[in-house]
């Protein structure tokens, strides 16, 4: 019997919480659509990341469909995934030395860096992109992958997070008090002007990007001509500042989803600015998200017993889809997620922030027409 140790503690105390147990007690898993959990590991040929080193948090995907992650726990991990063809695995890359915790993971044209954080602040490292074999027929070999350190973006700071430019020719990230650009292919990094550097970044539209300015505003930074400007964008009325600023992208038309610390949905497109609250989930906080092509969206909201929550752009509407589980060769119930991207196919990929964290991989319900 497959028994899944959580180490989570639940605060029986908030009613938010007694009602998702008792919801979870009564059976509501998984209502629509399917999910697949994968191990750390390409079973039979390599040994999954161990359990206190692979709470996933950070995500990344090529145009290509490679899934690229890190992990944190006693020690910070790098992998890539490979769901697409003959594979269905995740290859560690290894652990970074005296790194607890990955911020971020950005992939380019020929490699991927990694913003990880340690006890003395965060560094970048970078690894070139998997050559592997896309089919994995028969018994393949897996060769070493070097990470290499880059640096430090400011020295004794960690780094709060970090993405890609659309050309992914180079990183934008932030740590608590400056910004800072990294070179994707030179590894040159460069610290930048003073920002308020919490919550997670986004790309816009326009090609900016834009991060939380104290807890009233959005500031606004143009890679391009490298100006950086404060409290561009007010933040609409609502309640912020407690629970970790998260994004989702359509990966269609752009336009960006977040969502405030009374689980309210609001979207944001850089010239329009923010509109009016769209939806409620079913409890708080917003987790991590992330849109289909149809532009759904798709997330996790809740503490340490999360539930899947789906807002539909065209109703207007959010549905509950349940806890997640995956029955698919192992049973796996998913209770913690640090990060969503969209795959290359329309699914959605989840990270699990838990002991022996899994890649989850979410296939949507196809709507009737």
């Amino acid at each position: 019997m497959n028994v899944q140790k959580k180490r989570a503690k639940f605060d029986y105390s908030s009613p938010e919480v007694r009602a998702m147990v008792d919801e979870v007690v009564h059976g509501t898993f998984m209502k629509e659509g399917t999910m697949i959990a994968f191990p750390t590991h390409f079973p039979g040929a390599t040994v999954p990341i161990v359990p206190d080193e692979s709470h996933i948090t950070a995500l990344d995907v090529t145009p290509s469909g490679l899934v690229y992650g890190g992990t944190s726990g006693k020690r910070a991990h790098v992998f890539v995934g490979m769901f697409h063809g003959v594979t269905g695995m995740v290859l560690d890359f290894g652990a970074v030395e005296g790194a607890t915790h990955c911020a971020a993971v950005c992939c380019g044209k020929q490699n991927v860096l990694a913003c990880v954080n340690g006890p003395g602040g965060g560094k970048i490292v970078s690894a070139k992109l998997a050559r592997l074999p896309f089919d994995l027929i028969q018994e393949w070999g897996f060769g070493k992958t070097t990470l290499d350190v880059l640096g430090e973006p400011s020295p004794g700071e960690p780094i709060v997070h970090a993405i890609p430019c659309p050309k992914r020719e180079h990183v934008i990230g932030i740590t608590p008090h400056h910004l800072f650009t990294a070179d994707m292919a030179s590894g040159k990094i460069q610290r930048g002007a003073e920002v308020s550097g919490s919550g997670r970044l986004a790309m816009t539209t326009q090609g900016t990007v834009v991060g939380l300015d104290g807890t009233t505003h959005l500031w606004n930074y143009d890679p391009a001509g490298g100006t950086l400007k404060r409290e561009a964008y007010r933040l609409p009325g609502g309640k912020w500042g407690k629970a970790q600023f998260r994004w989702a992208k359509d990966p269609v038309n752009g336009i960006l989803y977040t969502a405030d610390d009374d689980r309210r949905l609001f979207t944001f497109h850089g010239e329009r600015g923010f509109s009016g609250p769209l939806a409620k989930a079913q409890v708080a906080p917003i987790g991590p998200m992330a849109a289909t092509f149809d532009g759904r969206v798709f997330g996790f909201c809740g503490p340490d017993l999360a539930k899947m929550f789906c807002y539909d752009p065209h109703t207007g509407q959010i549905s509950d889809l349940g806890v997640a589980v995956s029955v698919f060769e192992r049973r796996r119930y998913g209770y913690v997620f640090g990060d969503a991207v969209t795959g290359r196919d329309g699914e959605i990929v989840f990270g699990e922030d838990d002991d022996f964290g899994h890649v989850w991989l979410y296939f949507p319900k196809i709507l009737k027409a």
